[in-house]
């Protein structure tokens, strides 16, 4: 899982070393999301979405407590997922260095593509500097606007869907004929959906991974201009990153979806109405890492080449993207345990 390649980086680094520049952990982003997809695409196809996120979390943790200083867990999977590891203030890091940075986990979006075998999923972390990463507390869900720099004053969530559609498109110079909007197939979006499709605006409806599809909007050459809609919280702060990253637009805005939810943000004085620019999500220097696990528009499952497992990821830093192949060191290829192979394209 990249562990000799890991451990070569962290011993690149005197003690005294400048670490306290966040880039200089894009490698351990990118090796956290490596190690878990390459631990959760065992499981690709074989029904157990559970088996696949615990796997996924074990080893981007194990990654993580080689992190040269102290990492803070500021979105993770104990508040949505009751997870036993990577919860929300949890400690990771070896406290090695002052460094401090604030952590935000998906160990497997789409956790549920993962075990059906289809393309979708993804391993996802970000990184910030310490204390600078918006916490929603028990919220779970948010509504989220994102675009690219192109567009990025174009949106207002007290817009209707309409209007946003229109501005949108202004900003891109293309009529609305030729705008596409990613809408999580949800319930609760199915009047937003008919909306836009009767503007004119063509509306791509994953049922889940809207970490996917904000990438989609905010990356050029995606095949999106615009998310639109209510998703979970991590994954909106983990958007953040990228988005801060990149200069793109985002806002958001916390959307409880049960009276439980709406309870315990009041309890914890939380402003549910408040909308959030991205600076106020992330407000400081961040990076955003993503490896695929099943495959998909924007990277490709780990598969084999003359016996290595090889993986793709991508790496969102201030002012860049990387996109990464790379085999993974002493890891060599066995498919997943269903049998169907997630290197085969055929």
């Amino acid at each position: 899982m990249g562990g000799n390649r890991l451990s070569t980086y962290l011993d690149s680094f005197a003690p005294s070393h400048a670490l306290t520049k966040l880039r200089t952990l894009e490698p351990m982003a990118a090796d956290a999301t490596r190690a878990a997809a390459i631990a959760s695409v065992q499981f690709a196809g074989r029904g157990d979405d559970k088996a696949a996120d615990g796997a996924a979390t074990e080893a981007m943790r194990a990654v993580l407590s080689q992190l040269p200083g102290t990492g803070t867990v500021v979105i993770g999977e104990g508040e949505k997922d009751k997870a036993p590891m990577l919860f929300n203030g949890e400690e990771v890091g070896d406290g090695s260095s002052d460094l401090t940075i604030d952590i935000a986990v998906d160990p497997l979006e789409c956790t549920d593509f993962c075990a059906a075998g289809l393309p979708g999923a993804l391993t996802t972390i970000a990184f910030a500097e310490g204390g600078t990463m918006w916490s929603p507390g028990p919220g779970l869900y948010m509504e989220k606007l994102v675009v690219g720099p192109e567009a990025k004053e174009a949106i207002d969530l007290d817009d209707p869907p309409d209007r946003t559609v229109a501005h949108v498109a202004e900003a891109l110079g293309k009529p609305v004929e030729e705008l596409r909007v990613v809408v999580l197939d949800k319930p609760r979006h199915a009047d937003l959906i008919e909306q836009l499709r009767g503007l004119g605006a063509a509306v791509s409806t994953p049922s889940d991974g809207d970490v996917g599809g904000a990438l989609a909007a905010l990356l050029s050459g995606g095949d999106a201009d615009l998310l639109m809609g209510v998703g979970g919280t991590p994954e909106g702060v983990m958007t953040a990153c990228a988005v801060r990253a990149l200069g793109g637009g985002m806002k958001g805005r916390l959307a409880p979806q049960s009276d439980e939810e709406k309870e315990a943000l009041a309890d914890a004085g939380m402003e549910a109405e408040r909308s959030l620019d991205v600076d106020e999500i992330v407000g400081g220097e961040a990076i955003f890492a993503a490896t695929g696990v099943t495959g998909g528009p924007l990277v490709r499952e780990p598969w084999d080449s003359d016996g290595e497992t090889m993986t793709e990821s991508i790496v969102i830093a201030p002012g860049k993207v990387q996109r990464i192949v790379e085999a993974v060191v002493g890891q060599p290829w066995a498919p997943p345990s269903n049998g169907a192979g997630a290197g085969d394209h055929s």
